[in-house]
């Protein structure tokens, strides 16, 4: 898993404990699956769009079992913990379950007397399926390597514990031996677990004698064994090992190379040109039944936390390279779906949405720390989800606080409470958890309730398991007094402009904001995006009353927009996202060039392109004289007429989203992109290699309808 350069040291728990849990997800009533209103990757042409996940799923890991893809995530101290995913087509996912309904280790895995696993907990599990049985390692620091086993997916899991192993991966080779691979710094120790992964091999050490980096994915392909390492960073690439023998020696590979997908390193509405972005790392790979490979590989998305996207693999000198060939250790934002010999409609995999209604918490829900069960309920009063506050001296050390992940790029959490059941100490409503965290609520005391909204100094890394009462404070906004006692409260986040609004009503449906905007931040105390919760707490030092809330709701704006549009048989203009040229049509020369723009007269007629629909979101370009833009060579793209002759390869392009409105067009001839050269105007190129974070390498553009 990626620590950005901070490593944490791990202390070993010799002690071998078992357990068994279950970890079955239920969805509540009150979830809509529309994919309209929720992100999902597959675009219904035969396409798919990263990220595979418009939210926060860290630390991939991926196996395929007969014709279905299991995929688990880091969880950190959140409860349940481990996620675990299912697919049959690669691109559309739906929860199985958790391998662990409470991560309960000692107290501060509880949050007791204010002292947490805040950044610690689940870390960069693996996955493993060998003679029946679902294996998932996975390490929890100063509480060692946890090992869970099933003949389900969906449990219950059966848990023992292991001295702990950084970033380990599992492999089951065929001559019955198991093989661990570890650590962050090289050589890369290569140890044995005996049949039963209870224990180590004595003496059964072998290593890794290369520089790669941590977060390791180890297999064994047609008699090749191969480990998969990220450098450390949020800038950085993954590498990729060979060897004949689990002894070496071991050659070793780029794997991606500054591959960012047009993803910030700044909020999006703050990028330069410079941006290095924030680059593809760390990640596993699967085969599918028809021979290809895949790879889901994860990259930072700044306060909305880490993502997956999905992208090729081509194999190159026995090496699994991820890209296209001609562009190798790249990636496309936008591609054919797998051929894993299963079609399905597009389905979103996460539904936030809950009413309460089902008696059963939407499954998505994960509680901070360890939960106290007898402090939350769902039936004391059926159709609510019931906090009863526990003593704590603020949100951050508070117990029994829910969260859900934000979806991106932008989301809004809405939320009905009924503050009736509070008394004087208690502390109720919405917040984001983060460090500095922030929320909006009810502040109950011996003279009334006001409404209040509060951020948070921040926790530095360092200070994660001090007491958070310890942590110097900042005045509230406060809000109307004695405000009513059914009230609805708001968050909303962008994640381009790194900005949440805060706001509440008396009706649900007029919405008025409280205190200033809040900067979301991702930062390495909680080692998390921003999570949205819902929260009861008494600063009494004695447990207080109880709130009611109902109605959690989440509203996606862009999950289909002017992004995932195609303008197809339509006729455009493309303009530059680095100087506003417009792509043209020089029909004197029979070429591709592109023209400055002239903010006082309309567009051109030879800068107007019509659409032509060449299936599976690709698309050929006709200019106004009837001729097709071709690429002739990486240097060349000319116009063509094809006598009626449909469009081939030479024709055809990817139409590619990379959000936010910017467009990038893949030639099917060699895999790379079209591309002008900024503040130039001349001829355009076939031999961009991906986008620039900031959109303006020329190769990104943004598209009008003319006509």
């Amino acid at each position: 898993m990626q620590r950005s350069r901070c490593l944490l040291r791990f202390v070993s728990l010799i002690a071998l404990t078992t357990s068994v849990v279950a970890a079955t997800p239920s969805v509540s009533s009150g979830a809509s699956a529309d994919p309209a209103k929720h992100w999902t990757a597959d675009n219904g042409n035969g396409t798919y769009s990263n990220p595979l996940f418009y939210e926060e799923f860290e630390d991939p890991d991926i196996i395929r079992v007969g014709d279905t893809y299991y995929l688990a995530g880091t969880t950190m101290h959140m409860n349940p913990a481990v996620q675990l995913m299912q697919s049959k087509d690669l691109v559309n996912w739906e929860l199985a379950g958790y391998c662990t309904d409470r991560l309960d280790l000692g107290p501060n895995f509880r949050l007791e007397g204010g002292r947490g696993i805040y950044g610690q907990g689940i870390w960069a599990p693996c996955i493993r399926y060998h003679n029946g049985m679902f294996y998932v390692f996975t390490n929890v620091n100063g509480a060692g390597l946890q090992v869970f086993r099933s003949q389900s997916i969906k449990g219950p899991w059966e848990r023992n514990q292991l001295p702990g192993r950084h970033d380990m991966s599992v492999l089951f080779d065929d001559d019955g031996k198991v093989y661990i691979i570890s650590s962050a710094n090289s050589p890369y120790p290569i140890e044995e677990l005996t049949p039963d992964l209870k224990s180590f091999v004595p003496g059964a050490r072998h290593q890794l004698d290369a520089k790669m980096g941590e977060g390791h994915h180890l297999y064994k392909i047609n008699g090749k064994y191969y480990d998969i390492s990220a450098i450390p960073g949020a800038t950085t690439d993954q590498m990729v090992a060979r060897a004949d023998s689990i002894d070496g020696p071991w050659t070793v590979e780029r794997m991606v190379q500054g591959e960012s997908l047009g993803i910030t390193v700044a909020a999006a509405a703050r990028a330069t040109p410079g941006d290095r972005g924030l680059t593809l790392h760390q990640g596993g790979m699967v085969d599918t039944p028809s021979g290809e490979w895949w790879s889901v590989i994860m990259s930072d998305h700044g306060s909305a936390g880490r993502m997956v996207a999905l992208v090729p693999i081509t194999w190159d000198n026995d090496f699994p390279i991820i890209g296209l060939p001609g562009n190798l250790r790249k990636a496309p934002n936008t591609w054919v779906k797998p051929n894993t010999g299963y079609n399905q409609a597009p389905k979103p995999s996460f539904v936030h949405d809950d009413d309460f209604d089902s008696g059963k918490l939407n499954p998505h829900w994960q509680w901070n720390h360890v939960p106290d069960d007898a402090k939350w309920s769902l039936t004391e009063k059926p159709g609510v989800l019931r906090l009863h506050s526990l003593p704590a001296a603020n949100f951050y050390a508070a117990r029994n606080s829910i969260c859900q992940r934000p979806p991106a790029p932008e989301s809004i959490m809405t939320v009905e409470l009924n503050t009736s059941g509070m008394v004087a100490g208690d502390t109720a409503g919405l917040a984001l958890l983060s460090s500095p965290y922030a929320w909006i609520g009810a502040v109950k005391s011996a003279e009334g309730t006001t409404l209040q909204m509060y951020s948070s100094p921040n926790m530095s890394r360092g200070r994660r398991g001090a007491s958070a009462a310890a942590v110097p404070d900042n005045p509230p906004t406060i809000g109307p007094a004695n405000p009513p006692s059914r009230l609805w409260l708001r968050v909303h986040c962008d994640f381009d402009t790194d900005q949440a609004v805060f706001s509440w009503s008396v009706d649900g449906k007029e919405f008025t904001p409280l205190g200033n905007p809040f900067t979301t931040t991702f930062q390495l105390t909680t080692f998390q995006g921003v999570r949205p919760s819902l929260f009861h707490y008494n600063t009494s030092g004695q447990p207080g009353g109880y709130i009611d809330f109902d109605n959690y709701a989440v509203d996606e704006p862009r999950a289909r927009g002017i992004e995932r549009e195609i303008p197809m048989v339509k006729t455009i203009t493309l303009a530059s996202g680095a100087d506003g040229s417009f792509l043209a049509a020089d029909t004197q020369n029979n070429a591709l060039v592109n023209v400055a723009a002239d903010p006082d007269k309309p567009a051109p007629q030879n800068t107007r392109f019509q659409i032509i629909d060449v299936g599976l979101g690709r698309v050929a370009f006709k200019a106004a004289n009837g001729k097709v833009v071709s690429v002739a060579g990486p240097q060349s793209v000319v116009l063509r007429d094809l006598g009626g002759a449909k469009p081939g390869d030479a024709e055809s392009f990817q139409w590619v989203n990379l959000m936010r409105g910017d467009t990038m067009l893949m030639s099917l001839t060699n895999h790379q992109y079209l591309a002008t050269q900024p503040n130039s105007p001349g001829a355009v190129t076939a031999n961009a290699l991906g986008a620039s974070a900031a959109r303006k390498s020329g190769a990104e553009f943004k598209w009008k309808t003319v006509e």
